[in-house]
């Protein structure tokens, strides 16, 4: 399956803002963490298709998955 993964914050640096990403069936958030080497203790929100969702979400085809880091205070 695909999804469209953005990054926000410092979790772009030396990454990048907006990547199509190939996954198999059955991933969740945190596979998209782990696959993209994103320290885990910086995560402060994550968002599928603009509702916020905790690690354990499995994806389903054409997601969209946002990964923010903690931002003025959070």
């Amino acid at each position: 399956m695909e999804v469209n993964v953005k990054l926000f914050g410092d979790l772009r640096e030396g990454r990048f803002e907006e990547e199509k990403t190939q996954l198999e069936d059955n991933c969740s958030v945190m596979d998209v963490i782990t696959r993209h080497d994103l320290p885990l203790n910086k995560v402060a929100i994550c968002m599928v298709n603009n509702c916020v969702v905790g690690f354990d979400r499995v994806l389903q085809d054409q997601d969209t998955v946002a990964i923010s880091p903690s931002v003025g205070g959070m």
